[in-house]
């Protein structure tokens, strides 16, 4: 196969030009007839208002050596495409079903592979399935009634399904992982651009119906998936897995009451994809002597500003309407040394209540396929680490989150607490005896509608959320150690960004659930200290991100099926969804 780097075509005409560019780059006959295929598209916004897309496209049907020897430079190459092979099974005969704790990327993806190569594997769900978990949570944003059992965290497609659907990821792919959960995707619905969009996202809207499709894969291959079904303990005999309990949720009717229904299941392979969110389990583990410890992540607050204003800076000013909404990635270290970064963007999105505990709150953004919010939102979060929460062991960073979180709660009477950053700021650097940038800046003191200050030449925006929201002392949330790094690293980009910390940009918080502050052990097989236990995806410690928990799925199905039988389910082939 031919690999071409750094096709630019000029974002007006994109699309046009590309097979002509492949023809005159190979140096190609007009009689000589080939394919190809998009590997990468980016955009290429170096040298504004000059603005292309950049592709990388794999060309075949001719001869290589031959088309090679006669074009020069480095932009043309021979490559082997890496094609993603599933393992052989095992011989190890498996006398119970797999059960799989958790239907978010890392579970899903885990229980595909499994169910497609005829293991067929039990999942599952504290929460609903994805169309009913969707009208949950819409009435949740509505009327602030909370479901700790479905919710923004917990549910079919876990915390990934209201998010911006981001499907890119830093983690190395040599055995093509990446590109087959795309595949998937596609297969289950998404759109074929993620394929090779340097940027990938699919949005939240799609992402439900994705998610419901990879479902009914799941059940045509004889697995099964259970709803309102948590597991509540863990049998261990001999430091092996012999079984869980779980607990069925039977809901009633609109005047009903809902009542519960207890049961084991005898099983000998247990996949923990709970989540990063799933703190009861997480206890529950603890409570078992699953061997887990305390890991380092980050907590911050989410950070509003027009979407015009981010275009402009990432495009320029006169920037073609056609190019889709911009987005921005940051990253900054402090005088103190804590990192201070930009985390889970949302072009055109929303800022969510995403609570799972009563008494808490926690906020997360997301963005529909289309993007076509006023605001971009992202959150600005600070490393923390056993140092900012020691004391509790494996599980005190969970502690440290729920105590931000009804900090959160209280400032903003159970609605999503709003700030000014021109208030925060001044309020935090009242506190401080050395502020970041050495000045007090101008007025101090909080003022309760956020008033006051010059407006940013983008002029005034408001909140887009889902879910209530009201002005409050964000500045109360996080300790004054965190506060400052905030501070410090939002004035960093607003040298990168101007703007970016204008005195009416909108914080909101707190964001502490960005990945999991408990990493669960798991040797070079997969495997826990506890025989048949498998600790997969970001709420063990493994993932970050759609992407990465999805791949971490694949590839703890792939450890399974190497040490274990199928049971010789044959594959129907068959989408169940297309006719």
């Amino acid at each position: 196969m031919i690999r071409i780097n750094q096709i630019k075509i000029r974002a007006e005409r994109e699309g046009e030009l590309l097979e002509d560019k492949i023809r005159k780059l190979l140096r190609l006959k007009r009689n000589e007839t080939f394919t190809f295929e998009i590997v990468k598209r980016s955009i290429d916004a170096r040298k504004k208002p000059d603005i292309f897309y950049s592709y990388t496209v794999d060309v075949g049907g001719l001869k290589e050596q031959d088309v090679v020897k006669r074009v020069k430079g480095g932009q043309v190459s021979i490559v082997e495409p890496v094609r993603y092979c599933f393992p052989s099974s095992g011989t190890k005969s498996m006398e119970h079903r797999p059960v799989i704790v958790g239907t978010g990327p890392a579970g899903l993806f885990c229980g595909y592979m499994l169910a497609t190569h005829g293991y067929r594997p039990i999942l599952l769900e504290r929460g609903m399935e994805v169309e009913q978990r969707c009208r949950q949570v819409e009435e949740f944003w509505k009327t602030g009634q909370l479901d700790t059992e479905c919710n923004v965290q917990f549910g079919e497609g876990g915390a990934g399904t209201f998010s911006d659907g981001k499907l890119n990821t830093l983690v190395k792919d040599k055995d093509g992982r990446n590109k087959e959960v795309l595949s998937i995707f596609v297969s289950a619905g998404a759109p074929e651009h993620i394929l090779y969009d340097g940027k990938p996202h699919i949005g939240t809207d799609i992402l439900a119906k994705v998610v419901k499709n990879m479902r009914d894969v799941i059940i045509a291959n004889g697995g099964e998936v259970r709803f309102d079904t948590k597991m509540t303990d863990l049998y261990i005999e001999e430091g092996k897995v012999k079984g869980l309990e779980i607990r069925k949720r039977i809901r009633g009717n609109a005047d009903g009451e809902e009542h519960f229904v207890e049961e084991r299941i005898e099983t000998d392979t247990v996949v923990l994809a709970i989540g990063h969110s799933a703190r009861d389990t997480f206890e529950m583990l603890h409570r078992n002597k699953v061997p887990m410890e305390a890991k380092a992540f980050a907590v911050g607050l989410r950070v509003e500003h027009p979407q015009n204003l981010i275009d402009q800076s990432q495009y320029g000013r006169e920037y073609p309407k056609i190019l889709p909404p911009a987005s921005y990635k940051v990253t900054a270290q402090t005088k103190e040394g804590r990192g201070v970064y930009s985390f889970c963007m949302c072009p055109g999105g929303y800022v969510v209540n995403a609570s799972s505990e009563e008494g808490r709150l926690a906020v997360n953004g997301m963005s529909y396929s289309a993007r076509e919010g006023e605001n971009a939102n992202s959150a600005i979060i600070v490393s923390v680490s056993e140092k900012d929460y020691g004391g509790f062991g494996p599980l005190g960073g969970i502690e440290f989150q729920r105590m931000l979180e009804e900090k959160a709660y209280k400032i903003g009477e159970g609605s999503i607490p709003v700030e000014y950053y021109g208030d925060f700021k001044r309020a935090v650097l009242e506190k401080a005896e050395n502020p970041p940038d050495g000045s007090r800046d101008g007025e101090s003191g909080w003022k309760s509608q956020g008033q006051g200050g010059e407006e940013p030449f983008y002029g005034r925006i408001s909140p887009q959320m889902k879910g209530m929201w009201k002005f409050g002392k964000v500045h109360d949330i996080l300790p004054d150690a965190l506060n400052r790094a905030f501070v410090e690293g939002m004035e960093y980009f607003n040298r990168k960004i101007p703007g970016f910390a204008g005195e009416k940009v909108i914080l909101s918080g707190v964001e502490s659930r960005t990945s999991s502050p408990v990493r669960i052990h798991r040797d070079d097989k997969g495997e826990s200290e506890i025989a048949g236990l498998y600790p997969c995806g970001e709420g063990a410690g493994y993932a970050g991100g759609i992407m990465s928990a999805a791949m971490d799925g694949i590839r703890t199905a792939e450890q399974i099926a190497k040490q274990r039988g199928a049971f010789g389910y044959t594959w129907k082939k068959y989408m169940p969804w297309q006719k």
